[in-house]
């Protein structure tokens, strides 16, 4: 009976290790399965669900990244109005003339070593610059009077406090004392009024070779708020000035609205200095040659008269019209309907001739000029 006991318990030993291992064997095949589905993409229906990291560079936030212009994903589409708006190439060859024109100019002003540099153009809402903009600083709103709008010119408080220094005789190699926490004086806002006035006389001759434009000192502000020019979300150009006087300087940035631009906005697109006048000297020769042989229809008018229509559908077959002109009556040449000029009738050979008795009067040289 002993013997039977154990065999028994042996067989149910055996039973449950074999059970165990077939249980152990499934679990490995789930478990498999599971991670060739992760592998693979969804079975059975499932979805695939996104992680942080995922959904951020989707959304294009990325909080390592500070840099406006490397955003990606939708971020990106919402700030593509920054950087949407047209490049205008003769704008940058304006703005390199215009730091020439200031490097002179500045050096005159301030009796010193002064560079002028470009650090960049770039396009801008309005709004943000004025957000962006370090105080305290300067605001000059100055007008366009040809283009019939606002600017603005920014000059922050190094270059404040590096001018008043200059002018005033201050020594080199010292760097100029900013005091925080007070306005600037009168003193400090009629140079820098100076110094603004100069760059606006600059900015004119620097403009001159593409169009006349007249830049005129508004006003000076301290508070952004009342330098608004335009509208917050307005796109504008901005251009950043670094001035250097040997160990001291300062940033001009100079601004102004795409409305401000726009009665030029297609000379400003012209690719290079040659298409400044809107000229080309190969086609204006062409076209002075064929106006000079060209024919010009011109009649001499004896005498005008007015007549009923049933008058003249009654005309026949050698009735005379009577004139009322002399010999020694002038007569009128005309091109067309214009005037030109009047003269006097006679014979050369065999042919009836207008000897001209009086100059082209300017209203005819005018409509001339129209027509051709």
């Amino acid at each position: 009976m002993a013997a039977d006991t154990e065999d028994e318990t042996a067989e149910l030993d055996a039973d449950a290790a074999t059970a165990a291992d077939a249980s152990e064997a499934v679990a490995e095949e789930g478990e498999n399965s599971w991670e060739t589905a992760d592998a693979d993409g969804p079975v059975g229906g499932a979805e695939r669900i996104l992680n942080q990291d995922e959904i951020d560079s989707l959304l294009g936030f990325d909080l390592s990244d500070d840099d406006a212009a490397e955003r990606t994903g939708i971020r990106a589409i919402i700030n593509s109005a920054l950087v949407s708006y047209e490049r205008l190439p003769m704008l940058e060859i304006v703005f390199d003339r215009l730091v020439r024109l200031m490097t002179t100019s500045l050096r005159n002003f301030t009796s010193d070593n002064v560079e002028v540099s470009l650090d960049n153009i770039s396009s801008i809402r309005f709004g943000d610059y004025l957000n962006s903009i370090p105080l305290p600083a300067i605001l000059s709103v100055f007008r366009c009077e040809e283009l019939d709008n606002l600017g603005l010119l920014t000059v922050d408080s190094n270059l404040i406090y590096s001018i008043v220094d200059v002018l005033l005789g201050g020594r080199r190699g010292t760097a100029a004392m900013r005091i925080e926490g007070r306005p600037y004086t009168t003193i400090e806002r009629v140079l820098v009024e100076r110094m603004v006035e100069v760059v606006l006389q600059d900015c004119k001759v620097a403009f001159e070779p593409l169009t006349p434009v007249t830049f005129t000192l508004d006003r000076l502000e301290t508070n952004p708020r009342f330098a608004a020019i335009a509208r917050p979300a307005n796109a504008a150009i901005l251009v950043k000035l670094r001035i250097d006087m040997e160990d001291r300087g300062g940033r001009i940035e100079l601004l102004l609205p795409y409305a401000t631009l726009e009665p030029i906005r297609k000379m400003l697109l012209q690719q290079f200095m040659g298409e400044k006048f809107g000229r080309d000297n190969i086609w204006e020769g062409h076209l002075a040659t064929e106006l000079w042989t060209t024919q010009l229809d011109v009649r001499a008018v004896l005498d005008e008269q007015q007549v009923p229509l049933s008058q003249v559908l009654d005309l026949k077959i050698g009735d005379t019209l009577m004139l009322n002109a002399t010999p020694e009556t002038m007569v009128q040449l005309r091109a067309g309907t214009i005037p030109l000029t009047i003269g006097r009738m006679g014979r050369r050979n065999h042919h009836i001739a207008i000897r001209v008795e009086a100059p082209l009067p300017p209203a005819a040289k005018q409509a001339v000029q129209r027509i051709s």
